[in-house]
């Protein structure tokens, strides 16, 4: 009877982990086939990305030569 449970406990985590596995490998496999297949994916560069965008939105506020007015300042009351 221990044996049976046994047998079972283990079975059901094999299961589960065999579950678990496939979850987080099934929506990537296309992914892991590509890169075993040699081909490289690039690099990941968030950095690089807003440093062109933060330079393109520069240049057009430069470019349309618009310059924030400053503030009015308050007038206190009398």
């Amino acid at each position: 009877m221990v044996a049976m449970v046994s047998i079972l406990i283990f079975a059901g985590a094999l299961a589960l982990s065999i579950g678990v596995i496939v979850a987080t490998v099934a929506p990537q496999w296309r992914r892991i086939v590509r890169m075993m297949d040699g081909h490289v994916e690039p690099a990941f560069t968030p950095l690089a990305h807003i440093a062109s965008v933060e330079r393109r939105i520069a240049v057009r506020r430069w470019a349309s030569g618009s310059t924030p007015s400053p503030a009015q300042p308050s007038r206190a009351a009398a």
